[in-house]
């Protein structure tokens, strides 16, 4: 019992003689094939470029952000330190007032 073929093969195309014989022809084709490609790779470099220059662009941006924020987040230390050492300060203030009372009391 044998099974029938589950596949059928396809024979790759070949040129035909005449395209085989005429080397020149071939040549010729394959150097425009060849130039196509090298103007895709050309275009394709620089978009590439381009987008490395928009890229640089967004980082410089961003590292001025970042400067400016790092800025805001200075000041707003310096201003909770103040507030740290008024608080500080003020409960010292407390402490001094409340200790005669507490040390009175019975």
């Amino acid at each position: 019992m044998s099974e029938p073929p589950s596949a059928a093969i396809i024979p790759f195309p070949r040129p035909k003689a005449a395209e085989e014989a005429n080397g020149p022809v071939r040549l010729q084709r394959a150097f425009a094939t060849l130039e196509r490609a090298l103007a895709e790779q050309r275009a394709a470099v620089a978009a590439w470029r381009e987008s490395l220059g928009d890229l640089r662009g967004s980082v410089q941006g961003l590292g001025q952000s970042l400067g400016t924020y790092q800025a805001r987040l200075d000041g707003l230390a310096e201003g909770v330190d103040g507030l740290n050492r008024e608080a500080r300060r003020l409960e010292a203030w407390a402490d001094g007032v409340l200790a005669p009372r507490v040390a009175g009391s019975p």
